[in-house]
């Protein structure tokens, strides 16, 4: 592991000095500063760079010099909404929302709200690059999924100009930002079209397409982050304004106390889980100031799940360090299962400023969790406990975020909830700290020994089962095949017929034209 670091490091290191040395000195006209910049400071920028070109640096150079000179053509790093025209966010063709079963974000593009014009084709480009900028930025170029909705559309809303763009988009300019291409329900008579959509992909980047209609597509994308029309239950309609971000939410619980499903807990039980948590923080600032590698900090967390209650074993002791607070864990919430049970995370907040800073929670999934406190402040230099727990029977899913926000008040700022909401719809975005957590869900809190003692008899039984569902599957998706070629093999023949009946008539209509002359 540590030589395959090293040798990433002098990949990177190799692809800089080249960068610099072959290219920077001809065409730094052609670049944006702030890209060269970046491009010598950023690590996992360049190394996503060569992660989409297999670590062939001639290559990757190649692709960092089209990807920079494009993002000055486009004046990609001064995009925003004041810069391009409000219809183009009106329109709905284009946005995120949502997840996909493997926690990527949703990229839509609604193709039936889409209008082929070649006048307005500049500006609608630069909204995909705004969006996927957007996007880059704010989660630090974590991949997406792009969802192609090709529901209620024909020939009029094709407009491979549009396409090619997109897909260069992820092929050529932002690497390693794709997971997969999802498409919708898309008409029979676009298979040409995306005939050659698969060119441009090219050989690597077409296994990413995934062609569904309403019976599978909730392979990829569950249906809480589909459409009725799409079979989901999803209720999100798309509006503008104000610019959708990230459908996070203000929780359940605000700062009142817990009700409801947690009333049965005793003042005994609360306060035993609060001891709890302090010994654990106290714990972690041991080990942090004690421990050095993480591997250390491994050992560690394996001896204290032996003295700490397996609910809290599980928080990670890693921590996220930002200007005003540093948060811990830095990035993920552990949940169990409905088998598990376990439903209670803690988050820990510390304000490393002078300032009162004030802060709120705010969850993709405001239905499932209660926080407390959700809308709050910290003193300086103290440390906070914040509670996430699950509402009644729902369980945690690997598509929930958390948004913990974060800005400093002014001394003289009070910090009731009166003060705290004014102090929000005042505050300047740009002067606002933003970390997102998202939830990881523990199946089992047994050992992997125990589990697999028990389930060693079950095996061969559920594989089979599982080969006997997907041959099925495979069936039904062989059978749709076949029945869609039956119905292309019709067209053809109709068409033909038609044809050669018009060529008849034609012909005919000549022959009396001239019969009646002679």
């Amino acid at each position: 592991m540590a030589e395959q670091r090293q040798d990433k490091a002098a990949l990177i290191s190799e692809t800089r000095r080249r960068f610099e040395a072959e290219y920077l000195a001809d065409k730094s006209e052609k670049y944006d500063s702030r890209d060269v910049e970046r491009l010598q400071q950023d690590d996992k920028w360049v190394e996503n760079y060569l992660i989409w070109r297999h670590d062939v640096v001639d290559d990757t150079l190649k692709m960092i010099d089209e990807s920079l000179q494009w993002r000055k053509e486009y004046t990609v790093n001064d995009l925003t909404e004041s810069v391009l025209p409000k219809w183009l966010f009106e329109n709905g063709s284009l946005f995120l929302h949502g997840y996909d079963k493997e926690g990527y974000k949703l990229f839509w593009f609604r193709v039936k709200h889409h209008i082929r014009d070649p006048k307005q084709q500049l500006e609608k480009k630069k909204l995909v690059a705004f969006w996927l900028e957007h996007y880059a930025k704010r989660d630090h170029g974590k991949p997406l999924t792009v969802v192609f909705d090709m529901a209620e559309t024909g020939i009029s809303h094709i407009d491979l100009d549009f396409v090619r763009f997109i897909v260069n988009c992820f092929t050529d300019y932002y690497p390693n930002f794709l997971t997969k291409i999802v498409i919708f329900e898309m008409p029979w008579i676009m298979n040409a079209a995306f005939k050659i959509v698969k060119g441009w992909l090219g050989p690597d980047a077409i296994s990413m397409l995934k062609f569904t209609n309403k019976s599978d597509v909730q392979e990829y994308i569950s249906g809480e982050y589909l459409p009725p029309h799409m079979g989901g239950t999803d209720s999100f309609k798309y509006s503008y304004p104000p610019l959708v971000d990230d459908d996070f939410q203000t929780p359940l619980c605000e700062n009142g106390p817990i009700t409801s499903e947690d009333e049965h807990e005793s003042k005994e039980e609360i306060d035993a889980d609060t001891k709890e948590t302090g010994e654990l923080n106290e714990e972690q600032n041991l080990n942090q100031k004690k421990m050095n590698s993480i591997e250390q900090i491994s050992k560690s967390e394996e001896t204290d799940k032996t003295e700490i209650k397996p609910k809290n074993a599980k928080k990670a002791l890693t921590t996220f360090k930002g200007p005003l607070l540093h948060i811990s864990p830095a990035e993920e919430l552990y949940f169990g299962s409905k088998e598990t049970g376990e439903k209670k995370c803690l988050i820990v907040l510390t304000n490393v400023t002078k300032n009162v800073v004030a802060f709120k929670v705010r969850t993709t999934a405001p239905e499932k969790y209660r926080v407390k406190p959700s809308n709050s402040s910290c003193e300086p230099g103290t440390s906070l406990d914040i509670i996430v727990s699950l509402h009644g029977g729902f369980a945690a899913s690997l598509q929930d975020r958390f948004l913990i926000m974060a800005a400093e008040m002014d001394q003289s700022s009070g910090a009731g909830v009166p003060e705290l909401t004014q102090f929000w719809k005042e505050v300047p975005r740009t002067k606002v700290m933003e970390h997102r957590l998202r939830c990881h869900v523990v199946e089992s809190s047994k050992p992997s020994s125990l589990i697999l003692k028990e389930n060693a008899f079950n095996i061969p039984a559920k594989t089979n089962e599982d080969l006997h569902i997907q041959v099925t599957r495979l069936l039904q998706i062989n059978k749709r095949l076949q029945e869609q070629i039956d119905r292309c093999l019709w067209f053809q023949q109709l068409s033909v017929v038609l044809s050669l009946l018009s060529v008849t008539v034609v012909a005919f209509c000549f022959y009396l034209v001239y019969t009646q002359r002679s």
